[in-house]
């Protein structure tokens, strides 16, 4: 059970799968039968959990064609982001945009449309999708883009693997020349200061986020340290073969290790990495991206229930006042959030129908699980932050209401049109099945 299963590990069920042999593998459903593609479950909800059949694609792993001149790269759906970049970023390509983890399939982020640390850039993965081949249940394989297939070529792209089977894509890759970040780590007392940071790194800097200490109130309310980077200048041997883990947590754990008193730990200790001064070093590209891969088996540190994800993006316009208020809710409540992050999503435009960012303030806030009363506050947070104008992750989420869902994306009317029949997942079930 454990390879299927989401990365909060909440809900849990029990899920049967099928593995795909390769890219021109057939379905062959049987009558109603529900199927949904399957990666590297690295999704924190339901999204990528199914009340029928799993797809599983951890064989569809080949890199099809590499052209080193043009950065362009052919790969089926299930390789994964870290052996996509052992491959090319030795001839200088490196993905244009990669969320926090590199153990992502490529199929999957697509599915999620997922960001990283320089929307304010390069937008959001799906930005850099030439194609892909789409197998749907009824046999066909249609080759997609921007100017053929172009409305499922926009349902696909942060469509929750609910259009159909993505078998290969071609990837834009950008050009670097080095492996290296030149990051720069600064603290900053409360919102306002973030803000500032924030205005003056976005003209400078390809990538940025801050670290929130969740427990800070009062006139630090939101302090943190505030992460920026540029790819190093210089030209390395940018070597890409290990993949950087160096701890894990071996078996799960009978009770949550993050509490209160642990946290307040942690947060001190972190803070305390700059001794207060803002510090600048060359790091590797996997520190700098990829810190929590270092660990294998994170999640497992939230105890059996598993843990709750809520990330949301909120209108710059009241953004610091809404993040204010998330924050102060959640402390009210008694909870305090381990990974807490914060940055500035861009102008760019997301490509797909469902996708999540848009432009104003993202705040991700991670919860054990510990039952009725955390559930009754990512409610409450749902409600402040659509109040605002802004939306929920789905792809981050096990539990908003249909309400909510429908609020966060007003193009679902449109995206219903291009789901597969035989594809479903809990968490369309939950949010929009019976809508």
């Amino acid at each position: 059970m454990s390879r299927y299963q989401s990365w909060g590990r909440y809900p849990k069920v029990l899920q049967s799968a099928r593995v795909l042999a390769g890219s021109g593998a057939r379905l062959d459903l049987a009558a109603g039968e529900c199927v949904l593609p399957f990666g590297n479950g690295r999704s924190y909800g339901d999204s990528c959990l199914t009340g029928g059949t799993l797809l599983d694609t951890a064989k569809l792993n080949r890199i099809i064609a590499f052209d080193t001149e043009t950065g362009v790269v052919r790969c089926e759906a299930g390789l994964l982001l870290c052996d996509l970049t052992a491959a090319t970023l030795p001839a200088g390509w490196f993905v244009a945009v990669t969320p926090g983890t590199q153990y992502v399939t490529i199929g999957g982020a697509i599915a999620n449309d997922v960001h990283g640390k320089n929307h304010h850039v390069r937008g959001t993965f799906g930005a850099h999708v030439r194609a892909f081949e789409l197998l749907r249940s009824d046999g066909t394989r249609r080759v997609c883009s921007a100017t053929a297939n172009a409305e499922l070529f926009a349902a696909t792209i942060g469509g929750l693997g609910l259009t159909g089977l993505i078998s290969w894509a071609e990837i834009q890759l950008m050009p670097v020349a080095s492996s290296t970040i030149d990051q720069t780590i600064t603290p900053f007392a409360n919102l306002a200061d973030f803000m500032e940071l924030a205005v003056a790194c976005d003209a400078t800097h390809e990538y940025s986020v801050a670290w929130i200490d969740s427990l800070a109130s009062g006139a630090n309310l939101g302090r943190g340290l505030y992460i920026k980077g540029n790819h190093a200048r210089e030209a390395d041997a940018r070597g890409a073969a290990s993949s950087g883990q160096r701890l894990s947590v071996p078996f799960e754990l009978p009770v949550p290790l993050i509490g209160t008193t642990t946290l307040r730990a942690f947060n001190a200790l972190y803070r305390r990495q700059t001794l207060g001064r803002e510090k600048s070093a060359s790091v590797g590209y996997r520190p700098f991206f990829y810190p929590l891969d270092a660990i294998g088996g994170w999640n497992r540190l939230y105890g059996p229930r598993g843990l709750l994800q809520h990330q949301s993006v909120v209108p710059l316009g009241p953004g610091l006042s809404v993040v204010a208020e998330l924050l102060e809710r959640s402390q009210r409540a008694g909870f305090g959030s381990f990974l807490t992050v914060l940055k500035v999503f861009g102008a760019n435009a997301s490509p797909g129908l469902l996708s999540f960012p848009m432009p104003g303030l993202t705040l991700t806030l991670d919860f054990a699980n510990s039952g009725p009363a955390v559930f009754a506050l990512l409610d409450q947070l749902d409600e402040v932050v659509l109040a605002s104008g802004g939306r929920i992750n789905p792809y981050k989420d096990a539990r908003m209401r249909p309400a909510t869902f429908a609020a966060s994306f007003p193009g679902v009317s449109q995206f219903r049109a291009h789901i597969d029949p035989a594809f479903c997942s809990l968490f369309w079930t939950r949010v929009a099945g019976a809508a």
